[in-house]
């Protein structure tokens, strides 16, 4: 079993297992620890709380480290229940109901993305200091259906593979502002992006920093590379344009590698897709937030 003491005193060992250091551990476990307390007195009960039998995963810190481990290393249930000692039907519930739990730690801390704006007014409101948004698709692997019918749906010709796929936008800091709800990997980027209207609702006088993949898109701020043709090469001022929007546009892969640190975002999906399949999408940019506002707070 994963010696839980004395992994949690090595911070680098610690950063390899979950993805966070201990300091960064430590301040979530804080807020996990409330809301798990919370959830435990909704239940209903058969004695008192602490009584029975003392499970493996017998304090909050070692609760935290689980699921953690879990979306970091990304193992089967199997080889979860081995290394915890525990089986792997228990393994699994444990996980089910212990991920929405740092969902909601991870909204009481004010780091999960949007999942939608519906107006100007709405991103003037959410994000007043924002002046520059970049926007990109990210895309996971999942298991082949055996429904022809649900091959075709996530059949990403791009990437030759069935997929699943958000649109994330960042600010220039590198923080994941928004997360699209999951689609079917055969949606193109323009196609998510109109079916989200999520242009229409930045303000002008915010630039807007995308891809190619979003050719057709409409904003009075848009900054998009130059696509050169047979009969008409890029000039150089076109190329040096383009090297420009790429050094600003970088700043959302930087986000996107932050999110697929866990190897459940990274990774080919295995659990049924669903809403476990958003959540873990979420639970991974919030928690990339979380390494961020952690970062910013130790520098201050």
């Amino acid at each position: 079993m994963l010696q839980f003491t004395r992994i949690t005193q090595n911070s680098r060992t610690l950063k390899a297992i979950i993805g966070m250091d201990r300091g960064e551990f430590d301040d979530l476990l804080v807020t996990f620890t409330r809301i798990l307390e919370q959830h435990t007195l909704r239940q209903p009960r058969k004695r008192a709380i602490g009584g029975g039998f003392k499970g493996v995963l017998d304090g909050h810190g070692k609760k935290l480290f689980f699921v953690l481990f879990y979306l970091k290393v990304y193992p089967t249930f199997d080889v979860l229940g081995a290394l915890f000692a525990k089986p792997r039907g228990r393994s699994c519930e444990h996980v089910h109901r212990l991920l929405p739990l740092l969902e909601e730690a991870l909204g009481e801390k004010c780091v999960l993305p949007e999942r939608r704006i519906r107006s100007m007014a709405e991103f003037r409101q959410r994000f007043p200091e924002v002046k520059d948004v970049m926007i990109d698709g990210v895309e996971r692997s999942i298991q082949r259906h055996q429904s022809p019918k649900r091959q075709r749906r996530h059949y990403s010709g791009k990437k030759k593979s069935h997929r699943r796929k958000n649109l994330v936008m960042t600010d220039a800091k590198q923080r994941v502002l928004l997360l699209t709800p999951s689609k079917p990997g055969r949606r193109h980027d323009k196609n998510l992006i109109d079916r989200s209207q999520l242009i229409g609702n930045i303000p002008p006088e915010v630039g807007v920093v995308v891809d190619t993949g979003f050719q057709g898109v409409k904003h009075p701020s848009l900054f998009i590379p130059q696509k050169a043709t047979r009969k008409r090469p890029l000039t150089p001022e076109a190329r040096a344009g383009n090297r420009y929007i790429s050094s600003q546009r970088i700043v959302v892969e930087h986000a996107i590698g932050g999110m697929k640190r866990y190897g459940a975002m990274s990774q080919v999906l295995r659990n049924k897709i669903g809403r476990f399949d958003d959540r873990v999408a979420v639970v991974s940019a919030g928690l990339w937030n979380h390494h961020l506002a952690t970062q910013a707070a130790n520098l201050n």
